[in-house]
């Protein structure tokens, strides 16, 4: 039976192949370490605004987005009574978000809304990439005692482990990446819009309807007197003859 003692140097401790217990210590990152590395930084921004123009407005966010390499991810217009609004979120590099802002404030009177949020995830970044060293250096560690193994259980055995910590690996590298790519880029949530003249003719829709409503009410009530009108026939016919009869009785 194989085995390999205690490795001091990544904290790592493999027994014999039948049991396979690898177990990885990450010290946490001291702050001096966090410090000394440039921050990572993730920055997002939402800002809302009145526009005359949408095409023109349009255009504007989207060569400035194309001329600093930057892309659109989302793309969606909403049409109600009074206005009719468009909602691009993009993503642009990082060190050209004021850019491509200051650009956009440009031809904006106002902004209804405008909030930017920055988050720090520095200490999470370090966290990762050092779990993925540690990862890969118990990766290689497998690797060595799969190079000695002697017979098909210990193949088997460690093996087994390496598909463990691969996909272990692979997941961190996933997160480490997805990282990255939220560091590199920021995303901006743009929503400029134009009113209609819906809401100044709504009073004006408004009686118009009614009128039309009111003619078509009584054209129903028209019909529905047709309808019945035997029947109204048929009751004053009553009415004359039992009015007739107290008359007579009267005299």
């Amino acid at each position: 039976m194989l085995a390999v003692s205690c490795v001091k140097k990544h904290q790592t401790t493999v027994s014999a192949f039948g049991d396979l217990p690898i177990t990885e210590r990450i010290a946490p990152q001291k702050k001096s370490a966090i410090n000394q590395v440039e921050r990572k930084l993730i920055k997002t921004g939402n800002i809302t605004f009145e526009t005359k123009e949408l095409a023109a407005t349009r255009k504007v966010i989207l060569d400035l987005v194309n001329q600093y390499n930057g892309y659109v991810a989302n793309d969606n217009e909403y049409k109600s009574e009074d206005r009719i609004s468009t909602t691009i979120s993009v993503r642009v590099p990082a060190k050209s978000f004021d850019v491509i802002l200051e650009g956009i404030a440009k031809g904006v009177e106002k902004f209804d809304n405008k909030s930017i949020r920055i988050s720090d995830v520095t200490e999470q970044f370090l966290d990762v990439e050092a779990r993925l060293k540690t990862k890969k250096a118990l990766e290689f560690k497998y690797l060595e005692i799969l190079k000695k193994a002697k017979t098909v259980r210990e193949i088997l055995d460690v093996e087994r482990e390496l598909g463990k910590l691969r996909g272990d690996i692979e997941a961190t590298e996933g997160r480490l990446k997805y990282l990255q790519n939220q560091v590199s880029f920021s995303t901006l949530n743009i929503t400029f819009y134009k009113k209609t003249a819906a809401n100044q003719s709504t009073f004006g829709s408004k009686i118009g309807s009614a009128f039309k409503q009111g003619f078509e009410n009584v054209k129903s009530f028209l019909v529905s007197i047709i309808n019945v009108w035997p029947f109204i026939i048929v009751l004053f016919i009553l009415i004359f003859y039992f009015r007739k009869r107290i008359n007579s009785t009267k005299s």
